[in-house]
């Protein structure tokens, strides 16, 4: 019964610890979006994280009768690429970054990490 007990213990944090690592560390997916940067601000209460927003050319309609356009909300990886998006607010952007299943505080309030500037321009309209 003891071994038993001990293989099923092995075997739930095995599991457990396999949930967390695909939940908050594993690369879903990864990708580039262009855009405007409309902010990028520093915040929290005990974890500082880097948080953006970019306004993508195009609208949408969530709900039925009103426009609205695409927004990407992303955490930053790096006080270096964030203090190039500080310094460039405006501008467009080609941002990389890699999606997560979920958050963790000490990464950002967004499951979209943004880990490298692509291209930067301005705008030319």
């Amino acid at each position: 019964m003891k071994k038993f007990l001990t293989i099923l213990l092995i075997v739930i944090l095995a599991g457990v610890g396999g949930f967390i690592y695909w939940k908050y560390f594993f690369v879903f997916g990864d990708g580039v979006k262009s855009g405007h940067l409309n902010y990028i601000v520093r915040k929290g209460d005990v974890f500082k994280t880097w948080e953006g927003k970019m306004i993508q050319e195009g609208i949408r309609s969530r709900t039925s009768g009103s426009i609205q356009s695409y927004e990407f909300e992303f955490s930053v990886a790096s006080d270096s690429i964030a203090n190039i998006l500080q310094m460039n607010s405006g501008k467009l952007f080609d941002l990389h970054y890699k999606e997560y299943h979920g958050a963790v505080p000490w990464r950002g309030y967004s499951a979209y990490i943004v880990d490298k500037v692509i291209n930067m321009r301005e705008d030319t309209k």
